[in-house]
């Protein structure tokens, strides 16, 4: 099931809610976390029905970790590393396994190992991201940052919970322990979460998915397609559609949370008003770049153990940072790119010049960095990679292709140059609150917009069935 269906908007989220509300009025609320969790488990079996004893398993395996800790201290490093083994060893076998035998199958053949039984192992929904939020639980137990939590219905709950279970934001157990038991509802809040969730609709439907149309086109098009201003407008169209689409799911489990009390931190802070590879990361996927740096880069020593270490461990993170988007070597290709250049960045001073010096300039030269590396990315291999690049700095010239014609209409072409608007944003600082929760009267002008035209819209796009799945989910 996803967010923009018309099931979940009309028929799963209303009921849900109706629960919810209904047992604050029967039982005082003494069930709202039993109510959130069988609805988690039902939005599950929806998308993922063969995987739901999976993850009530590996959710309970993980309780049961973190009570060891608390009960038997003396072993906590030895429950600790059967939490990280296992949940690790389950992320590595469902997301890599086909790739491993991909690319030593002929060696294995030639060793005489028959492969003609294998099947591919199909992957979890959501499974990179449910596995870092239990880590980020047991890691924080084990170094006694929060107690292990007795509950076993509020652990499953806060695994599971619907609006993050598929694509994040990576909520750490520390960040949201408190909600769990002592958040509070309000209208406020509720209708400040709706807005929220159908801005992030409204992002993905009507402007993200116009930005992939024209990436799927372009790089989809054969060798011989390509020319200089086709391959710009493909990394252009591909960079524009992973922000705008990886952003309003945020958006909307922020807003998802909101109706139910929580407040997740926010996930996006304009990453392309970056004017630093390091600025670029502190502002994109944001609950990711912090989970990477609390538990692998500074247990790795940092920058505290001097440069080469420093270059070391930088390096490494990236690089686990791509393959955990998926098993194929241009996500290796990609955190390796994002790495050298983040090590660049220290041994050149970059990262330490003033973040309003040359702001213009380094903020072109920033984003073209990260545009390149959305081309990485985005290609089904280097090769692909290879001839993308040179088509984008080769300044050839062809005819432009008739399946990329067709999509320049008017409406696609303004809503291109809507979506656009996300290169050129001004860097702005994340409020702990959002703007439309202290601004009245903003709140109540951009509902009236949302509500009323905006939503009949992305109603209407998603009745025809002319929507993309959101990117992240494949991860």
């Amino acid at each position: 099931m996803i967010f923009s269906s018309v099931f979940f908007i009309f028929a799963f989220l209303p009921m849900v809610l109706l629960c919810y509300y209904g047992q604050h009025v029967l039982f005082k609320n003494r069930l709202r976390n039993l109510t959130l969790l069988v609805a988690s488990y039902l939005f599950y079996l929806f998308g993922a029905p063969d995987f739901i004893l999976f993850l009530a398993g590996s959710t309970l395996f993980d309780y049961a970790m973190g009570r060891f800790m608390d009960r038997f201290e003396g072993q906590k490093r030895l429950w600790l590393t059967l939490s990280i083994v296992v949940n690790l060893g389950l992320l590595a076998w469902f997301k890599y396994a086909n790739f491993m035998v991909a690319q030593t199958a002929e060696h294995l053949v030639r060793a005489g190992i028959d492969l003609s039984g294998w099947e591919n192992v199909a992957l979890p929904v959501g499974i990179s991201f449910f596995t870092f939020q239990k880590l980020s639980y047991t890691i924080d137990v084990y170094r006694g940052r929060c107690r292990s939590i007795a509950n076993i219905i509020d652990f499953s709950m806060y695994v599971a919970l619907f609006p993050q279970l598929v694509a994040g934001p990576i909520v750490r157990f520390r960040d949201i322990h408190d909600q769990i038991k002592k958040r509070v509802e309000s209208w406020d809040h509720f209708y400040a979460g709706a807005v929220r969730f159908c801005w992030g609709l409204s992002k993905k439907v009507i402007l993200a998915d116009t930005c992939g149309r024209f990436a799927d086109v372009i790089f989809g098009l054969p060798l011989g397609g390509l020319d200089t201003k086709t391959a710009w407008l493909g990394a252009l169209a591909y960079t524009l559609q992973i922000y705008l689409d990886f952003s309003a799911y945020s958006d909307m489990a922020i807003g998802l949370g909101m109706l139910f009390g929580f407040r997740f931190l926010e996930n996006f802070n304009r990453p392309y008003s970056a004017v630093s590879l390091t600025d670029f990361w502190r502002r994109w996927h944001i609950s990711l770049s912090r989970w990477f740096r609390d538990y692998l880069y500074i247990p790795l020593g940092g920058s505290r153990k001097g440069a080469s270490r420093t270059y070391l461990n930088l390096t490494l993170v990236f690089l686990l940072c791509g393959f955990w988007h998926g098993a194929n070597w241009t996500f290796v290709a990609w955190g390796a790119y994002h790495g050298l250049f983040l090590v660049i960045e220290r041994i050149t001073g970059l990262r330490r010049i003033s973040e309003n010096r040359l702001q213009g300039i380094r903020r072109v030269l920033t984003l073209t960095v990260v545009v390149c590396g959305w081309v990485i990315f985005r290609c089904e291999d280097l090769g692909q990679a290879g001839i993308f690049f040179t088509a984008m700095f080769s300044l050839s010239a062809i005819e432009i292709p008739a399946s990329l014609l067709h999509l320049m209409d008017l409406k696609n072409t303004v809503l291109m140059l809507c979506s656009a608007t996300a290169l050129i944003l001004p860097s702005g600082t994340m409020d702990a609150e959002p703007q439309l929760e202290k601004r009245r009267l903003l709140a109540t002008m951009a509902g009236i917009v949302l509500f009323m035209v905006l939503l009949p819209w992305c109603v209407a796009i998603i009745s025809s069935g002319t929507q993309n799945p959101f990117i992240y989910y494949r991860f």
